[in-house]
């Protein structure tokens, strides 16, 4: 559930599962692909104890 709020709701992830879904990938795969991404958001997140910035989540998206 959380990959399926996280591509509503995350710019970075959304942009992230709309670009594999664009590229053909099933939906099952799309999902977990956007819970490994968000798990190593959540990690980036806590190892750096900084708030969460999404120009730095996915660098080459102009948000």
């Amino acid at each position: 559930m959380l990959a399926i709020v996280g591509m509503q709701h995350n710019q970075a992830v959304k942009a992230f599962g709309d670009r594999l879904r664009s590229h053909g990938m099933a939906p099952k795969a799309v999902v977990g692909a956007c819970m490994h991404k968000l798990v190593l958001l959540i990690f980036g997140v806590v190892r750096s104890r900084r708030a969460f910035d999404a120009s730095l989540a996915m660098p080459k998206l102009d948000f």
